[in-house]
């Protein structure tokens, strides 16, 4: 069910327009009256670019306009019955120009929104990942953390084929997933030695320090918070019949605690030094269903093992 779920919210729009086409579709065969048919058909050729872009809804159109065709061809008497021939033509002709001209209007206006945003959204990512290593600059033994991160979650949540702006929230809430150590001790932040338990209570109210901050900034990081807020629950914690249930806990969340404990893993730290890839992709594997939601897991490995065949570790 919950898979069901997913597919329906990643591929919503797409399934809204399919089910307006067929709709058109099967009412090009069940309506008689020929220039309502016509006219519903810019309803899914207009949703189709406008929440899909150009290609898609020419795509659409193109559909429609092969199924009239096809239509006029199998039930010629039927269609503009009355008229002649080059009326007919025309008024089909004219039919098809407009709607062409329909999808490739807004969906170029779509497009063209789209690659707007994606320049903000660009700029704004640059920015943060600026701050991050600005942050991490005075520490040797986390500098570049927050962004190898960042970019390891995004690679997770590419290979779960995730969209585009969860991957663009995911890598954000990579890159800021530590910003709340800011008001934590440099001393702690830096000890050399294992943390006493005082210590480590204070060090795990980074999560939630760092969702304040980001949360005081408004709506632009609002994705964002959730993820940095909750990346050091446990999975098992999550499931446990006493807590809240499992899809409560974001999925960026799960994935960015599967990158954060990796670097963690393979980095050396004041107190430790850092151990191979491998043996920290064993660890991590090792607690799965316990510590690590075992979906993120399997796309984690994947991820890995590309890299360790290219040489990137």
């Amino acid at each position: 069910m919950q898979y069901l779920k997913q597919f329906i919210l990643k591929y919503f729009e797409t399934i809204i327009v399919i089910v307006t086409f067929i709709a058109a579709f099967v009412g090009t065969y069940w309506v008689k009256e020929v220039s309502l048919i016509l006219n519903f058909y810019y309803l899914p050729v207009l949703m189709a670019s406008y929440l899909l872009g150009r290609r898609k809804g020419i795509l659409v159109a193109v559909l429609s306009i092969i199924n009239v065709w096809i239509y006029v061809m199998v039930f010629p008497q039927l269609f503009f019955d009355g008229l002649t021939l080059w009326t007919k033509i025309i008024r089909l002709s004219s039919w098809m120009v407009f709607l062409f001209l329909a999808s490739l209007i807004v969906g170029t206006l779509y497009d063209q929104t789209e690659h707007r945003i994606q320049d903000l959204k660009n700029a704004y990512i640059g920015i943060i990942e600026i701050l991050a290593k600005y942050l991490e600059s005075s520490d040797r033994y986390t500098k570049g953390h927050s962004v190898r991160v960042a970019e390891l979650s995004m690679a997770i949540a590419i290979a779960m084929e995730l969209p585009r702006a969860q991957v663009d929230n995911i890598r954000v809430a990579g890159l800021l997933h530590d910003i709340g150590k800011i008001e934590i001790s440099a001393d702690v932040l830096q000890k050399a030695a294992q943390l006493s338990n005082e210590e480590r209570e204070l060090m795990d109210t980074h999560s939630m320090k760092g969702g304040y901050i980001l949360a005081s900034v408004g709506n632009v990081l609002k994705e964002v918070v959730p993820i940095v807020i909750d990346h050091h629950k446990y999975f098992m914690d999550a499931t446990d019949s006493n807590k809240r249930d499992i899809q409560e806990l974001p999925l960026g969340a799960r994935i960015v605690a599967v990158a954060d404990v990796f670097d963690a893993l393979t980095t050396d730290r004041p107190y430790r030094k850092g151990i191979p890839p491998r043996q920290a992709l064993e660890e991590i594997e090792a607690k799965s269903r316990k510590q690590f939601d075992p979906g993120v897991v399997e796309a984690f490995k994947r991820v890995i093992n590309e890299r360790m065949g290219g040489a990137d570790f």
